[in-house]
């Protein structure tokens, strides 16, 4: 018996079968019922995303011998033909081969003939925005006025190529791609049904990899199928997709999140020695990344289908949400420009690099030495770094309230940095005694409460203060600012000034006299 290809077994032969597209089917279900039937239809959207399955099984439909129907019987002779790709009056025409104006002629010479066998002539035109555009001015006289008996579905993945005179004389639907999510589902059910096994990672790792289109996903599959022979699994489909394996990415991220450069370009090392696409593998990082941002915002967020959620809640407690955020858009910007770089791994790293360099490291409050207080003087702020319009750091902080500078100062000597420092900067100081510190941190900031963070505090703070003491920090309501909120406040001002240097200056004010030039006061930023 000759093999028949998942894609063409599993193709849908009901609008009940056909996974997604609920707004199309919806309406045309609804059409169906009442008896309210266009004379052309237009179905868009990107390749495997059901556009001719859903043109055929409307061509059943309207020709069902049962009726036109929202449900045709598939069992009638053409129900079966039309399945088969043999019913008389339903003519496929793939537009890309048949572009030219001679050929539209000759398939609409026989418009105005009844049908030979069904209730409807049905043209199913796919690929339409192919045609010529004399072949356009050929099809739009009998789009405008059809005979009762002909229907017209066209199907194009590029609708913006269609003339309007063509879009304005069609009911268009636009078809999604498909989530993720219901791809892996229904991808489940064919495995089920095939009786093939496999991993959960593996069907994740195909759903991914088909970009929203059911038809590649399940051509992936009998490939995956083929190539692990008979089986699904993770390592074997990683291996035919080319994807890195996920454990390299937390391996890479728990680097990032240390500020370890050597240990960061190691595991780059060891990515390289794959060949991978770093393009892909940038992808994989941001989207890592994505899923940590969003366990940081909703920790309920990381289901049991998750395959890597221990890993993914691990990170998500272990970075900042800043960072995440910072890693993520550097991400995104490198794999924009990683084709512009002369070798693709140099462009990896520096994209890694540069996550580091620009990490909110500039808030660390013990990265520059503070000067001490000297008694009946005020603590003097350390003088912040200067950085790039549109970087994102947190600044060192300003003094303004005595408890919280003190805290900032105390912070600013201890030489503590990565998580730890966040942690503290974090925090304000309630109470301090011979033998104990307590602090209070933020809910918002509830992912640096770990107890491995606080010991490393702890033992800092028992260096600094030259005697043994117990640390104690609990989530509450901060009664004063933390030396990062001091910083913020800080650096409003300082930008305040500069937008205020900046209006006030005499060449400034000539230039808008004259040219009529306006200030934006987002590109201000100070500078030393």
């Amino acid at each position: 018996m000759t093999y028949q290809v998942l894609a063409r077994k599993w193709r849908p032969r009901t609008f009940s079968e056909l996974v997604g597209q609920e707004h199309v089917l919806r309406a045309l279900v609804n059409a169906l019922d009442n008896q309210r039937l266009h004379h052309a239809f237009l179905f868009t959207g990107t390749r495997g995303v059901g556009k001719t399955t859903i043109a055929r099984v409307l061509a059943k439909a309207l020709n069902c011998e049962t009726g036109v129907t929202s449900a045709p019987c598939g069992t009638c002779s053409a129900c079966r033909e039309i399945d088969e790709g043999r019913f008389i009056d339903l003519i496929e025409v793939d537009a890309a081969s048949r572009t030219k104006v001679e050929d539209t002629r000759e398939l609409l010479e026989n418009v105005q003939y009844s049908p030979t066998r069904g209730r409807y002539k049905i043209y199913l035109i796919d690929e339409v925005h192919m045609l010529s555009n004399h072949s356009f001015n050929a099809l739009l006289k009998t789009l405008e006025e059809p005979p009762p008996h002909v229907k017209f579905l066209l199907a194009t993945t590029d609708p913006q190529r269609l003339p309007v005179t063509i879009l304005s004389r069609c009911l268009q639907f636009n078809l999604k791609q498909l989530p993720k999510e219901l791809i892996r589902g229904h991808v489940t059910n064919v495995l089920k049904a095939e009786n093939v096994a496999a991993d959960a990672a593996a069907v994740a790792l195909i759903a991914r990899a088909a970009d929203g289109s059911m038809r590649d996903a399940l051509s992936l599959l009998d490939q995956a199928i083929a190539y692990g022979g008979g089986e699904l699994r993770e390592a074997d489909v990683r291996t035919m997709l080319g994807t890195i394996d996920r454990s390299q990415v937390f391996a890479l991220l728990d680097r990032l999140a240390a500020g370890d450069a050597a240990g960061t370009l190691d595991c780059a090392a060891r990515l390289a020695e794959q060949a991978p696409d770093f393009s892909d593998a940038l992808a994989e990082l941001v989207s890592t990344l994505h899923r940590i941002a969003v366990v940081q915002a909703v920790p309920g967020a990381a289901g049991d289908d998750w395959d890597d959620r221990e890993e993914i809640v691990r990170l998500a407690a272990a970075m900042s949400p800043e960072d995440v955020q910072l890693y993520y858009q550097i991400g995104l910007i490198g794999r924009r420009d990683l084709p512009m770089v002369p070798d693709a791994r140099s462009g990896f790293e520096m994209v890694l690099l540069r996550m580091l360099a620009f990490r909110p490291s500039g808030g660390d409050v013990a990265a520059q030495e503070v000067p001490a207080r000297s008694a009946g003087t005020s603590p003097v702020a350390p003088k912040p770094a200067t950085r790039p319009a549109g970087a994102s750091a947190v600044k060192n902080p300003v003094v303004r309230e005595a408890a919280a500078d003190e805290w900032a100062v105390i912070v600013g000597r201890l030489g503590i940095d990565g998580l730890v420092r966040e942690l503290a900067a974090n925090c304000v100081l309630k109470e301090r005694r011979d033998d104990a510190l307590h602090l209070v941190l933020g809910a918002s900031h509830v992912h640096l409460h770990n107890n491995k963070f606080e010991k490393r505090l702890e033992q800092a703070l028992q260096q600094y203060y030259k005697t043994p003491l117990a640390l104690r920090v609990e989530i509450g309501e901060q009664q004063s600012h933390t030396p990062v909120q001091l910083a913020a406040q800080h650096d409003r001002e300082r930008q305040r000034h500069a937008v205020e240097a900046i209006e006030g200056d005499s060449n400034v004010q000539a230039l808008r006299e004259v040219f009529g030039a306006k200030i934006v006061p987002d590109s201000i930023y100070p500078v030393e």
